[in-house]
């Protein structure tokens, strides 16, 4: 792999250079091992279809491995931790993060193909005020005190209280589109609750799971309460169904999540689903266009529109319909397309062939059923699998287009009136993740996002995150809260004691 680093671009770091040159194995117990079968895959860049490295190919034996290693820790060294103990290791975990900010910016364009800067100033950032935000957390997990009556004995006294203690062993799969930021939705929630982790990263993305493991290792966690197994969906599989294992967090496609639970019913573990979206971005007439036209073009062009809460179907109402898709069609031509390492590329490739395909192949089928692209169309140049961003109207709800969750840069927009509403519009999916809402009428705003049937309702606003909110879907979008104190609802259970005195 070494001699195809040197067509990396020049601004690749030496220490990422170093990264990519060693064997990529797995971490298990607080060593690097190999793959009980010996056998790796390649992981590619996808702005250019470069071979950037290998890594371990790890499989169900790599799993169970991995389980007893955290079964171990849980039951040894990591239950003598304090919350003070553990508060202190996620600060310094953060503080780390900071400091490697560079490298893990720049893995994650190479291996995602999203922009450095965007990598760093988002994705870095976020994982690092994560795992602080939930160092805080460690110390503040608390039961509380009950006064009971007991019928069916009068006169005695009773002490009642609950303990909030930890689930065990937590499974975490996470998807490419934001392969650190969803390990760190997971990972310090945990932590914080006393928990121990086997993380299973995406196949195509396997490499900033791997520099964060050596980042916790550095800073002191104990061996075996963090693990990595880097594989394919058997992997993954393994993980869901594994006897050994309390609680499962997924994040990812619908389909997949019901595999999940599927998979996890065998011991009936904890779950937390993280799924699909087809959010809807509605504009009223009195919208301030100056800032909703850039607004709902970043929220369907944001991370080339692979993201779950991408802001795919663009509801405007009829009076200003036609102004305002010609003014995102606007901005979608201008966005310059390239490489992450391009600081002026505002868009950049999809994660794969496969992907550059099926997204390719929802255009292609909405356009032969009678949609009219305003902008975009199709793929874009021949190296990379960069899509062009897409801008469809004369849709209708029946389309694929508009119904299926494509994940990449495609937006759908349809009118709507204001007299006959947009709720019902807006909530017909089975999907219920995200939406977000235009206008200068405040009130007409709350009204809105009250009837919205989904998790996240952003304001004159999309995609707009902070790890003291919770964060999850309604319908077919999930199951449980990741983010803010809803997860650590996810990562504890709750223990009632009752003491005749």
């Amino acid at each position: 792999m070494t001699a195809q680093l040197t067509d990396l671009h020049d601004s690749v770091v030496p220490k990422v250079r170093e990264f990519l040159s060693r064997p990529k194995k797995l971490f298990i117990g607080g060593q690097w091992i190999d793959a009980a079968s010996g056998r790796s895959f390649e992981t590619i860049d996808p702005a250019t279809g470069q071979v950037l490295t290998t890594a371990a190919w790890g499989e169900a034996e790599d799993i169970d491995r991995a389980v007893k290693a955290a079964r171990t820790a849980y039951e040894g060294e990591w239950s003598l931790w304090t919350p003070a103990q553990r508060q202190r290791l996620l600060f310094q975990i953060s503080e780390k993060i900071y400091e490697r900010a560079e490298e893990l910016a720049q893995l994650e364009a190479l291996d995602n193909g999203k922009s450095v800067g965007v990598a760093q100033a988002v994705d870095v950032t976020c994982t690092a005020e994560l795992f602080a935000y939930y160092a805080g957390w460690a110390t503040k997990i608390e039961g509380r005190t009950i006064p009971v009556s007991v019928p069916w004995a009068p006169g005695t006294t009773w002490h009642a209280y609950t303990l909030r203690e930890s689930v065990g062993v937590c499974g975490a799969i996470v998807p490419w589109n934001f392969p650190l930021l969803m390990a760190a939705f997971k990972i310090p929630a945990a932590l914080a609750c006393g928990n121990v982790v086997v993380l299973k990263p995406a196949e195509q993305t396997p490499l900033s799971a791997l520099l964060l493991a050596e980042i916790m290792a550095e800073a002191g966690l104990p061996d075996g309460a963090f693990n990595v197994v880097t594989g394919y969906g058997d992997a993954g599989a393994a993980l869901a169904s594994h006897m050994d294992v309390d609680k499962i967090a997924f994040t990812g496609s619908t389909e997949v999540g019901k595999l999940v639970v599927d998979a996890a019913k065998g011991n009936l573990k904890k779950v937390s689903l993280e799924l699909g979206g087809k959010s809807p971005q509605i504009v009223f007439a009195d919208a301030d266009l100056s800032t909703a036209i850039p607004g709902t073009a970043s929220g369907f062009l944001f991370n080339h529109g692979q993201a779950c809460t991408s802001g795919s179907r663009l509801l405007v109402e009829d009076s200003i319909f036609d102004e305002f898709t010609q003014g995102v069609a606007e901005v979608a031509k201008a966005s310059r397309i390239g490489h992450g390492f391009d600081p002026e590329a505002e868009v950049g490739p999809l994660i794969s062939e496969e992907q550059l395909t099926r997204v390719t192949g929802y255009i292609d089928a909405g356009l032969r059923d009678g949609a009219r692209a305003l902008s975009g169309g199709g793929r874009h140049g021949t190296d990379g699998f960069y899509v062009e961003p897409t801008v469809l109207v004369d849709v209708k709800d029946d389309f694929s287009v508009y119904r299926e969750e494509i994940f990449g840069p495609v937006v759908v927009a349809t009118p709507f009136n204001a007299e006959r509403g947009v709720i019902t519009q807006a909530n017909d999916t089975p999907f219920g993740l995200a939406a977000s809402v235009w206008t200068q009428d405040i009130s007409k705003a709350h009204r809105t996002a009250r009837q919205i049937k989904a998790g996240s309702v952003w304001i004159n606003s999309h995609n707009a995150f902070d790890a003291a909110l919770p964060f999850g879907g309604y319908k077919q979008s999930g199951w449980g809260r990741e983010l803010g104190e809803g997860a650590i609802d996810e990562y504890t259970q709750t223990k009632t004691v009752n003491v005749a005195l």
